[in-house]
């Protein structure tokens, strides 16, 4: 799953640096599926006025689930992501997805999500070949 990058934005990268404004705006025109799970997990931390949010609704194809295992696989789009939005992303299966505040990283919901007892916790068979 590889990003549509328009010709003038390649063009500029080639060149000199982009900015994340022009960054995010490639991703989410080019990961629909995964802005879309990724805003969502965005206005219920920020709405809910708590320091995390997670979203667990397996995606509805094999493309939208390519969507966002790329959107958090690359450390560049991951980052961008979380700069944009406010947030700390943290992933432990093909939709499980969760965002923290920034506040919360390190506190101990964060550190039971990303621990590999939490990875543990939240596999099972249904899940095998996400």
């Amino acid at each position: 799953m590889s990003l549509d990058v328009p010709t003038a934005l390649l063009e500029r990268a080639e060149t000199g640096e982009v900015t994340d404004t022009e960054f995010v705006d490639c991703v989410r025109q080019s990961l629909p599926y995964a802005w879309s799970v990724l805003s969502e997990v965005a206005v219920a931390l920020h709405a809910g006025g708590g320091e995390f949010a997670d979203h667990e609704v397996p995606p509805p194809s094999e493309t939208d689930r390519g969507q966002l295992l790329r959107a958090l696989a690359s450390d560049a789009i991951r980052g961008g992501l979380e700069r944009h939005f406010g947030m700390r992303l943290a992933f432990q299966n093909c939709h499980r997805v969760a965002a923290f505040t920034p506040s919360a990283v390190n506190g101990d919901r964060y550190r039971a999500f990303i621990s590999p007892r939490g990875q543990l916790l939240n596999q099972s068979p249904e899940l095998r070949d996400c």
